[in-house]
């Protein structure tokens, strides 16, 4: 269970404390920026063992690249878009399960293939480290769309089954991050998602005989050390 907690303070003083909290200029008005995010993960195994897991065999990857544009429309607030490609492939060959006492399961010669595409609407606002025009925070807002097929296969030959499935999503989500410049126009980001509401629907054909369907949705507020996102951006 997820819980989030919201925290209202109320002060009973006759004048409001000032924080001393400036909001300088980091990036004027009239400025686009533009850049790239991607990510890359390939896994490979030949009899390994670990924990529960006994004779992993099988490889795989994931991959995305994500390009996305913005234009600001006040001091240090930007409206922009983003699109972002995903591929996944597993193809397992052998995986056993030692759960002890006589008890094991294994799996074996099962495939797995997913790719998909996503826009996303944002607005970001900035701010910089204390007077820095080299470091600053940000934080975005988004709505999201993204639409993937996949594919499910196991066994081999004629014995082999196979499940495609076709997934939308719909996405809301918050991400803070931190910004710097290396340059006047050339920017290194780093970003991590801590709140999203999702909503994805799922349907999908056995064999091209049965169908079957599925939605999910969620909504959870934490930090997620797997979603730390890297990019480089130019402002121009």
């Amino acid at each position: 269970m997820i819980l989030a907690f919201l925290c209202v303070g109320i002060s009973h003083a006759r004048k409001s404390y000032d924080r001393e909290i400036t909001n300088s200029l980091f990036v004027p008005k009239g400025t686009w920026t533009g850049g790239i995010s991607f990510s890359y993960l390939e896994m490979m195994g030949s009899n390994y063992q670990f924990l529960i897991l006994d004779k992993v065999k099988g490889e795989g990857y994931t991959c995305s690249v994500s390009p996305h544009a913005a234009y600001f429309f006040k001091d240090n607030i930007a409206a922009g878009i983003r699109a972002r490609y995903s591929r996944t492939y597993i193809d397992l060959g052998q995986l056993n399960l030692d759960l002890g006492d006589d008890l094991s399961f294994s799996l074996n010669d099962y495939g797995y293939i997913d790719h998909g595409i996503s826009t996303t609407g944002f607005i970001r606002t900035y701010m910089s480290l204390g007077s820095s025009k080299i470091f600053g925070f940000f934080n975005e807002l988004s709505l999201t769309y993204g639409y993937s097929q996949g594919k499910v296969t196991s066994g081999k030959g004629e014995t082999q089954t196979g499940t495609y499935q076709k997934i939308n999503k719909l996405q809301i989500g918050a991400t803070p991050g931190l910004t710097a410049f290396v340059t006047n126009n050339l920017a290194v980001e780093v970003s991590i998602d801590i709140l999203g509401l999702n909503f994805q629907w799922i349907d999908q054909v056995t064999n091209q005989v049965e169908s079957g369907s599925f939605r999910k949705s969620s909504a959870d507020f934490k930090i997620n050390i797997f979603s730390v996102n890297l990019g480089l951006c130019t402002y121009f």
